[in-house]
């Protein structure tokens, strides 16, 4: 077993995309990107590479209570790092201190201004009584009761995300040791602790960071529910709790996260899950979902499975109408099996999308990794077939992405991140079964990374006939 990010895979990543970012810029002169955008890609990949495949060899022996701590403070540092940088960066940029075309972020804002002075019940009953839906009300209580606290600041709660984004990285180690032992999990950890895109998303003002951490949180505490010998009210509560968090920040991730652990409670071996805990749970289950069932979350999830072929064909119509005259073969039935891998990097620029090209980076090093997560997947299924035991983060990440690959966002970064922490816990359970039979596919791999940047960036400005 591999322990450690290898330093000549992680030297590879960056020679791959210093290939993939010269090859773009030739063959499409006329569209590079800002030499800030390129800076950034740079800092993003390299030192992800870099720090993961030092740390996780310099960490792989340290004590637990010495690990959890060295992960907390890089991670927390990072993050606020570039949330302090993020904040003038955007300021400077668009004249405030949001992101390029904000839309959300915005929004979340200048909603909980509205809250600032207002009574918490009377925010409660605006958000979850009055409301026709709750997708989002979660973040935006979740902000009502910072500013309590934070005021009318904008940059406070993006530090305090930040911690939360940190607590996170804990999360994912316990997570992953529990379902590929320890090395996996303290290397997982590592490369959560410097994932561009989790980073990145603390210095936005958007749900993402804590609809992650109740993601995770919601997965680890499952996770430990199932394979504990002991449990009480509050375990078995406890992910109950979370999941009808996550239905208030997504539907469709509530949704995914049920499917998670009923499928787990359905597959994981006795051995792990005793038959009258097995049971139990089943029963714990089925009661919780007839307490939600014909309430408004309910309703959400049947509009949204109702109308996803509608939303899909909607979004495929307004791109083309816009001139990306491509985007109609783009559907679920192409979009799916690459769901793994995806997003693709956005090494042009086009459209004014800023924003992707600043986290083109951590896309990339996403396609790089998808690599070692395909690995997983088949040692999983064909070869240590341990996936029964694994069933709760795979059916998670089946789920989620099987949704969002039959949406018009099969391709959005924002919408495949929260699959992101189990992907990179796939990732490191690659890397760590890697031996010489299945590496001659990841030197394959090698040459299909590139290729699907260069793919990438074709696609884009063909599409909108600029070439």
């Amino acid at each position: 077993m591999i322990p450690y990010l290898p330093k000549q895979i992680a030297t590879k990543g960056i020679y791959l995309y210093l290939g993939a970012l010269a090859a773009v810029a030739i063959l499409f002169i006329r569209h590079t990107m800002s030499i800030e955008f390129y800076a950034l890609g740079l800092v993003w990949v390299v030192g992800f590479f870099l720090l993961s495949s030092y740390c996780s060899q310099k960490w792989q022996d340290i004590p637990q209570k010495a690990l959890l701590r060295n992960l907390f403070l890089t991670a927390l540092g990072l993050r606020w790092a570039w949330t302090l940088f993020a904040y003038v960066y955007f300021l400077y940029k668009t004249g405030m201190p949001f992101e390029f075309s904000a839309g959300d972020s915005i929004w979340y804002y200048e909603e909980t201004m509205g809250n600032v002075h207002a009574n918490i019940a009377d925010v409660w009953r605006y958000l979850f009584v009055d409301s026709p839906t709750i997708s989002d009300s979660g973040y935006v209580f979740y902000l009502s009761l910072l500013s309590k606290i934070t005021g009318y600041s904008i940059l406070l709660p993006r530090l305090v995300n930040g911690l939360f984004s940190a607590a996170t990285v804990l999360l994912i180690y316990f997570l992953a040791k529990r379902n590929i032992g320890e090395e996996g999990g303290r290397m997982a950890a590592v490369f959560a602790c410097f994932m561009p895109n989790l980073i990145y998303y603390c210095g936005l003002h958007l749900k993402e960071t804590m609809m992650i951490f109740f993601l995770v949180a919601f997965l680890e505490r499952s996770d430990y529910l199932l394979r504990s010998k002991k449990y009480n009210i509050l375990t078995i509560t406890l992910p109950v709790l979370l999941a009808v968090v996550l239905f208030t920040f997504r539907t469709v991730l509530g949704a995914a996260a049920v499917f998670s652990i009923a499928t787990a409670l359905v597959f994981t071996n006795t051995s792990i899950v005793g038959r009258s805990k097995r049971i139990l749970l089943i029963a714990w289950g089925v009661l919780a979902v007839s307490t939600l069932a014909g309430g408004v979350i309910s309703t959400e999830i049947q509009a949204t499975w109702d109308d996803r072929e509608n939303n899909q064909t909607a979004k495929r119509t307004h791109q083309t109408n816009k001139g990306n005259q491509w985007a109609q073969y783009a559907t679920g039935t192409v979009m799916a099996p690459m769901m793994f891998v995806m997003p693709f990097p956005t090494m042009v620029d086009v459209d004014q999308q800023y924003n992707q090209q600043i986290i083109s980076g951590g896309n990339f090093v996403r396609n790089f990794f998808g690599g070692f997560v395909l690995i997983a997947l088949f040692s999983a299924i064909f070869i240590t077939k341990n996936w029964r035991n694994l069933s709760l983060i795979g059916s998670f990440a089946i789920a989620y992405l099987g949704i969002i690959s039959s949406s018009g966002f099969a391709n959005s970064e924002r919408f495949l991140l929260p699959a992101l922490p189990v992907l990179l816990i796939m990732a490191a359970y690659g890397i760590s079964l890697l031996d010489a039979k299945n590496y001659r596919f990841v030197k394959i791999w090698y040459y299909v990374v590139p290729v699907m940047a260069v793919a990438w960036a074709f696609f884009k400005l063909g599409s909108r006939g600029l070439f």
